[in-house]
């Protein structure tokens, strides 16, 4: 055979081209994803393509430590991760949007880009992802018959606001432009919403195509049954379905075969885990069943994306919640291949392994588990109760009103809302005070003359019998324990949503008090009480402040580290760490018992401040209250469960 001409190849070369014969496409061949429909895979710059992805939320993980958990996925044999942009993370206001620091998902992409990952990017608007009303925002309630999801001409205009913000800024990061993005997501498991507004799904089609272009491959996710595909699969947009380990992997796949009679299988969440709910037994999934299943969708030649790869911490108010109604709680651990504080477990070796067996896993070591450190015991002293800091908590002053007015109308989206009122007639024996709509919601610690006598609790407590004098001062605290992020309730509106009653009487004439009790804590304006020589009264106590120091020695190597924060026999609150909010605690509940503290929120130049919001009963009636930093978790305690357990393939549509 007589050799190519060298100047013939040079030529070629310098005008862009390349010859077929040595690499099989142009020089000039801008990068390219696209569906293949005819050979039932995806194509990558033309070469078929298969995807081993891990869902990873920058939003439950703190910035600095981004590119450790991505190395690690990367290290196991990833080729692509998955992740959320929640809408309420970055417009919590009408308007006012938040890119930086924990939130700036442009720096989270660029990185995933420098490590070799490949992005599958969930822009929503809606997402669910067990995050605070699948993370819409809620002052889209503001329109208090608003139907989320649907063309709603005002849902649609806060969606085309929001997307015409965001997805400009994803469109660089897009494969074709040089960047990590792969695929997009429109809308989530949209036939599982009792809506079925095709005419809303074929408006975002058209939004995410202005904004992203013709190229980007869009896609939808849904439930692995034809039932759930009719409504979420739409003409334009290639439709996946996701599953758990534990069932028939090629009849799950036939449910995405209905919808797509050709092009590659994909399962867009493979449960490595699953949730918990306050109340329930921490979910565990064994390593030998992800194993198998996650072997038996390889086989196919299927996609996957392992859900959750890490879950990370719903730090602050960020928990979203269930119906019938159960919250989720601080921890989404969700007994993922690397835990909530990117440990490195049995199942993500055992995930490795698997992955090894179809190609190759990068060289190199894996990033060590993050060292923890013990900082032991911290005594806290008790400062104001909410009743005692009304006046510096509530810095919008008091709204007064005849019937008690909602979260949403008092202009406060998360935390706790004092209600109160006094007692219209004398209660001389136990008279009950009752929510008859269930209209709690989610949580109110009553008290009377500053005296606590109970809780009334959403689905949970409906009554609590109150005594006092007319005129008694009557105080509901009640606290958002997170929205509704799946399926049609999602519309959940907090604080006192319906009328209480005491006896057959409607109370009115009610003064609320928005409390800003975030910012007051970050800026230390809490006080201590003035000693009294008054005996403590016996429990429930009312909600109080708490606060303790820890100083860190600035001498000793690798310090800080990573911790976790046990409140051994405290009841239920809130706790905040130099100011940052780390999220809600109920160890009367479980089965999360201690608090993932990142080393990045401590100090070895400062004390370090521990503030705690006890709602019912701190321990402190024999001796000071006290909180302890330890080395491990507790995610597991043992609780009585009214949630069983799955014991087959799992699947969210169960929740519904």
């Amino acid at each position: 055979m007589k050799s190519p001409d060298r100047g013939l190849i040079m030529s070629l070369f310098r005008s862009g081209c390349v010859l077929l014969l040595l690499f099989g496409h142009s020089l000039g061949d801008p990068p390219s994803f696209r569906v293949d429909h005819d050979n039932d895979c995806f194509r990558k710059d033309g070469e078929e393509f298969r995807y081993i992805s891990g869902s990873i939320h920058y939003s439950r993980i703190p910035r600095v430590y981004w590119k450790d958990r991505l190395l690690k996925m990367y290290l196991a044999g990833l080729n692509a991760i998955q992740t959320y942009v929640p809408w309420n993370y970055h417009e919590e206001s009408p308007g006012r949007y938040t890119f930086s620091g924990d939130r700036d998902v442009e720096h989270f992409l660029q990185l995933a880009k420098d490590i070799g990952l490949l992005v599958i990017l969930r822009p929503g608007p809606y997402v669910c992802a067990e995050w605070d009303m699948g993370g819409l925002p809620a002052w889209l309630l503001n329109k208090k018959d608003i139907v989320l999801r649907s063309s709603d001409p005002d849902y649609i205009a806060a969606v085309d606001k929001w997307m015409g913000k965001i997805l400009p800024m994803m469109k660089p990061y897009l494969y074709q432009n040089g960047g990590p993005i792969i695929t997009v997501q429109v809308e989530n498991e949209y036939g599982s919403y009792f809506k079925c507004d095709y005419n809303y799904m074929r408006h975002l089609v058209k939004l995410f195509r202005s904004h992203l272009g013709d190229e980007v491959v869009l896609f939808t996710t849904d439930g692995a049954a034809v039932s759930y595909l009719k409504c979420g699969a739409m003409q334009n947009l290639y439709a996946t379905v996701d599953f758990g380990p534990g069932g028939n992997v090629t009849a799950a796949f036939e449910a995405q075969r209905h919808a797509e009679p050709h092009g590659p299988l994909v399962n867009s969440e493979f449960y490595t885990g699953w949730l918990d709910h306050w109340g329930s037994r921490h979910s565990v999934v064994s390593s030998a069943i992800v194993a198998k299943s996650l072997n038996e969708i390889l086989a196919t030649g299927a996609n996957v994306n392992l859900y959750m790869f890490i879950g990370g911490t719903n730090f602050g108010y960020w928990n979203g919640a269930n119906s019938p109604y159960a919250a989720q709680p601080t921890s989404y651990d969700y007994d993922a291949p690397l835990t909530e504080a990117g440990d490195l477990t049995e199942k993500y070796f055992a995930i490795r392994e698997v992955i090894r067996m179809y190609k190759n896993i990068p060289e190199g070591p894996i990033p060590p588990t993050t060292p923890k450190y013990a900082y032991g015991t911290v005594v806290v002293k008790r400062l104001q109760t909410i009743a005692d800091a009304l006046e510096t908590l509530s810095t919008s002053g008091p709204v007064k009103s005849s019937y008690p007015q909602t979260f949403i109308e008092l202009n406060q989206a998360f935390g706790y809302v004092l209600y109160r009122t006094t007692l219209p007639v004398n209660c001389t024996t136990p008279t009950p005070l009752s929510s008859p709509l269930n209209g709690v919601h989610d949580r109110a610690y009553v008290s009377v003359d500053g005296a606590a006598v109970g809780i009334l609790e959403r689905n949970v407590a409906l009554t609590v019998n109150v005594t006092g004098k007319a005129g008694s001062q009557l105080d509901l605290l009640v606290e958002n324990m997170g929205r509704i992020n799946y399926g049609k309730d999602i519309n959940d509106f907090k604080g006192l949503v319906s009328n209480l009653t005491l006896g057959a009487a409607t109370l009115r004439d009610w003064t609320m008090y928005s409390l800003s009790i975030d910012e007051a804590v970050g800026q230390g304006l809490l006080s201590e009480t003035k000693p009294s020589d008054a005996p403590r009264p016996a429990a429930p106590s009312p909600p109080a402040f708490y606060q303790g120091s820890f100083i860190i020695p600035d001498g000793i190597p690798d310090l800080p580290q990573d911790t976790f924060l046990s409140l051994p026999r405290w009841r239920k609150g809130q706790v905040w760490i130099n100011g940052f909010n780390v999220g809600r605690y109920w160890p009367a509940r479980g089965p999360q018992l201690t608090l993932f503290v990142p080393a990045s929120i401590l100090s070895t130049t400062a004390p370090n401040n521990v503030t705690v919001l006890e709602l019912e009963e701190a321990p402190c009636s024999s001796g000071p209250c006290r909180v302890e930093f330890t080395a491990s978790p507790i995610l597991n305690a043992t609780v009585q469960s009214d949630h069983e357990q799955h014991t087959r393939l799992f699947n969210k549509h169960d929740l519904l």
